[in-house]
């Protein structure tokens, strides 16, 4: 009776605990060193089981992980719990399909193998996750956890985000390898030796992972062994922390703007830097449309006697007019240091369900309680901004997690990356450390330095090697929801990475390893 309740319920508790302590190895938990082991319970749990019991468990595993890991969500007006619910009812699949594979492989082929196909699995469904559409959700990848881990994440470099997320599953695969004996117990007599594998196999597996990690390590050491040569520019960032329910009440336009003005003149006065920058959607209203907020901005601009980029919603220069309407775009406009709008960059990727309101043609969303959104104009260029001595490309928002967006600014000659963007909307939860984690990955993908300008925070430097040197935080030490300026240096770089040449490589490596994997053993006989 007892081993038949342990055989019902460890996979289940297993699969639990992986959910669990994938949420822990996150921000703001920060307990980066639990991905390396997180998803070896689920390993184990799924190894030898039906497939589509392999799929069960493993999306209750990843219904738990994004439900917990996603909790922020509730602080944006009008999400609910149903919306909560159907997120993360699909991000789970995802984590199922993984366990369908798996748990196919291990049916066919033996655990051995299935262990060793488990990385090219995974990321091949991180990068499909990622990619789809409007439902694209690139956050959280395995890889995200290890921001503050500098040394390790260097290989971003060479193999992207989503090779750091293969390193990570092979060391789980390597441990699960390790220990599965024990959990399976001695071989029977007549049982075949793939089972548990050979000893011999599994040692060699297990050297092989070590063997890629120390490489990885010593990659890592010598990447951020050195300083970063070249000529420094000065930059200076304005977080205003302005609430979210003041930014379009017409009333508070004054304060607004009084507030950007203080800071930016406290900041000019004493650092004299090459640009300053205003987050995303700073100003109170479109400064290309609205006379007296065009000249309140220019003053402070000609007063500062420097060049500027300001997060703003105006009408789009660039972009046809995609119907009679007239529609805004969310909009970064780049100010000579006499008050002249030298360019102006649209939002291209922009965020679903409130800026837009994908497929409402064809999708019944009230149904659902979806709140109604914004109508703004995508769009369709990759702009460099130019300053006497330097290149920039800038993101907004959310703009930032999807990498083959960065990189193509990087590509297209930017420099340095900037990212505007307004947190408010999530409150003092874990929402800016984990787009935080992110914008590290961008810097060290493509060797740039990535310069964060929030509303209310994290607005900080981050260097080609994805250090965190600077951010804005109060005598407290608090980094989100205060006020504040800063100043650092920047050097505009022109090397190129590999990743920025070939982009994710790696993933279809994976794609191709994977569909090996799943067409060998469907020809071959279920053991």
């Amino acid at each position: 009776m007892k081993s038949k309740f342990f055989s019902i319920f460890y996979p289940v508790i297993a699969a639990l605990g992986s959910g669990f302590l994938f949420v822990f190895s996150f921000p703001d938990l920060n307990q980066a060193w639990l991905a390396w082991v997180a998803l070896v319970p689920l390993l184990l749990a799924v190894l030898n089981r039906k497939p589509i019991y392999a799929f069960i468990l493993s999306y209750l595993s990843g219904v738990v992980s994004f439900g917990f890991t996603f909790s922020w969500m509730f602080e944006v007006e009008g999400y609910k719990f149903l919306h909560h619910a159907i997120l993360h009812l699909y991000l789970g699949c995802y984590v199922g399909l993984f366990g369908l594979a798996f748990g196919f492989l291990g049916k066919r082929l033996g655990p051995t193998i299935a262990l060793t196909a488990a990385p090219f699995i995974w990321i091949s469904l991180e990068f499909t996750r990622s990619n789809m559409g409007f439902i694209s959700y690139p956050t959280t990848l395995l890889a995200h956890s290890q921001y503050a881990y500098t040394p390790i994440i260097q290989t971003a470099s060479i193999a992207g985000t989503y090779g750091i997320s293969f390193l990570i599953m092979l060391v789980n695969s390597s441990l699960a390898l390790a220990i599965m004996p024990v959990v399976y117990g001695k071989q029977k007599s007549g049982r075949r030796s793939h089972e548990t594998g050979s000893k011999r196999t599994r040692l060699s597996f297990i050297t092989g992972t070590a063997v890629l990690l120390i490489i990885a390590l010593v990659y890592g050491l010598l990447a951020t062994g050195g300083p970063i040569a070249g000529n420094r520019i000065k930059v200076s960032i304005v977080q205003g922390n302005i609430k979210q329910r003041d930014k379009w009440d017409p009333q508070k336009a004054g304060y607004i703007m009084q507030t950007y003005n203080d800071l930016t003149r406290q900041v000019s006065s004493k650092e004299d830097p090459a640009l300053i920058i205003w987050p995303e959607a700073a100003t109170p209203g479109l400064i290309l449309k609205r006379l007296n907020l065009y000249d309140q901005v220019t003053r402070i601009v000609k007063n500062s006697g420097t060049h500027f980029l300001i997060g703003s919603s105006e009408f789009p220069k660039y972009v046809k007019k995609q119907n009679k309407e007239s529609k805004t775009g969310n909009t970064a406009l780049f100010f000579s240091p006499e008050g002249k709008v030298l360019d102006q960059y649209l939002k291209i990727r922009l965020l679903p369900f409130s800026e837009y309101l994908p497929l409402k043609e064809i999708m019944p969303w009230s149904y659902i309680q979806v709140p109604a959104t914004g109508s703004h104009i995508q769009g369709e260029k990759f702009v460099q901004f130019k300053g006497p001595d330097f290149r920039f490309s800038a993101t907004i928002c959310w703009e930032t997690i999807f990498p083959d967006l960065v990189r193509q600014f990087v590509k297209d000659g930017a420099q340095f990356i900037v990212n505007l963007t307004n947190e408010a909307w999530f409150g003092k939860t874990a929402a800016p450390y984990q787009f935080l984690s992110i914008s590290v990955f961008r810097a060290v993908e493509n060797r740039r330095f990535l310069i964060r300008c929030g509303n209310t925070g994290v607005s900080c430097f981050i260097d080609p090697c994805g250090r965190v040197v600077n951010r804005v935080k109060d005598a407290t030490g608090r980094d989100i929801f205060v006020r504040g300026v800063l100043t650092d240096t920047v050097v505009p770089m022109d090397s190129s990475t590999i990743y920025t040449r070939y982009g994710d490589w790696i993933v279809w490596l994976s794609f191709t390893a994977t569909a090996t994997f799943l067409i060998f053993a469907l020809f071959r006989k279920k053991r």
